[in-house]
């Protein structure tokens, strides 16, 4: 099973093309539910094929399959995979050191994020050119924990080893061996790896930490490097990442704030800001409401045990006027749907506790499987 491709962010279907369908704006009071039939009839196409608008991002394959898979699996709908098939193509995907040595030079053990970044053995045995990554292998070992793999067949050594020689003096992290940015996308990836394999020696907690600290601005959000706008995004890989690894509590709000590491009245404040008019949450001050961030805020908000405060109907009529009538979610209302806004319009969803959706693990952005007994 090789999920097609598509785009990693700021997915926007849309087409030029006569042939193309045409989207028609949902009119005042259709839809008015959240249809999940629809979706799951959505996101079994998305598993099988996606649309050739999604070509360019061939290289984020495993990040489109995660949608997809995670997605039926909020759903509850996960009967409508070949698990063992997607176990297999996932492992597939796993480089692996020929010897201690390479484990040791510099590049990551991970996972590929599709076949064309995965270069076969030359004519002398060697493998070249590992393009491993750690977005890919966070979206690698979700979709493995949604099928039941059981991670005691993974190659945790490998990964968390040459792992750990991408984290850098500052503490943050690149995603891959060279010639990358370095921001808190990968402190995030790189905790939420660690938390899954329940094993720690892949980063340095402590050197991390500093850095997520660094990037609160003085509005109280987080930029996704130290002196950066605040961002939804970062904010989010920020506080989830500090939740991951013991720094804050659940529910820190109802705690004693004080002894906190982070300002949490001002970060409060900034994502409550977020929530405009519409309903709708906006990444960034003066941005429009995004699908995306219903999930990127909203998951914080849950997480400080601030989600109380916002305006959940609000919310919840701008989510439904983005929901489209072929199933999956848009950006904005008046687009067609894509993998990206779609998948975070479920976890939003699950955040308003719709029925028949599995409860979401905010830290992780994917289905709590506490909840599940797993």
């Amino acid at each position: 099973m090789e999920p097609s491709t598509g785009r990693e962010k700021d997915q926007i279907v849309s087409s030029d093309d006569e042939d193309d369908p045409v989207y028609e704006p949902l009119s005042t009071g259709a839809l008015s539910y959240f249809d999940r039939e629809r979706h799951v009839t959505y996101l079994e196409m998305m598993y099988q094929m996606v649309p050739h608008h999604y070509q360019t991002q061939e290289i984020n394959r495993i990040t489109l399959a995660y949608f997809a898979i995670s997605g039926l699996h909020l759903l509850g709908a996960l009967d409508r995979v070949d698990k063992e098939a997607v176990s297999n193509w996932v492992l597939s995907l796993q480089a692996h050191p020929r010897n201690e040595a390479d484990l040791n030079s510099g590049e990551l053990y991970g996972f590929h994020g599709s076949r064309s970044s995965q270069f076969p053995p030359d004519d002398n045995g060697v493998l070249t050119h590992n393009g491993s990554h750690l977005a890919s292998t966070y979206c690698a070992l979700a979709i493995l924990r949604a099928v039941g793999y059981s991670f005691a067949n993974i190659d945790r050594v490998s990964i968390l080893t040459s792992m750990k020689n991408l984290q850098q003096p500052d503490g943050s992290f690149m995603p891959i061996h060279y010639g990358a940015e370095m921001d808190l996308r990968f402190i995030f990836c790189a905790a939420a790896i660690c938390h899954m394999l329940e094993d720690w020696s892949g980063m340095n907690k402590e050197k991390a930490k500093d850095y997520i600290l660094n990037c609160q601005s003085y509005d109280g959000g987080f930029g996704l490097t130290p002196g950066s706008e605040s961002h939804g995004g970062g904010t989010y890989c920020a506080v989830a990442s500090l939740r991951l690894m013991g720094f804050i509590e659940d529910d820190v709000l109802s705690k004693s704030m004080s002894s906190s590491i982070i300002d949490l009245p001002l970060l409060l404040n900034w994502c409550l800001e977020r929530q405009r008019y519409d309903g709708g949450f906006e990444g960034r001050a003066n941005k429009p409401s995004d699908t995306c961030y219903a999930f990127w805020i909203g998951a914080v908000l849950r997480i400080l045990g601030g989600y109380k405060f916002i305006d959940k109907e609000a919310l919840r009529r701008f989510l439904l006027s983005c929901q489209s009538k072929y199933g999956g979610f848009s950006k904005y209302q008046g687009l067609l749907p894509d993998l990206y806004h779609s998948y975070y319009g479920y976890t939003a969803f699950s955040l308003l506790e719709e029925p028949g959706l599995n409860p979401l693990c905010p830290e992780l952005g994917m289905t709590d499987f506490s909840t599940l007994g797993i």
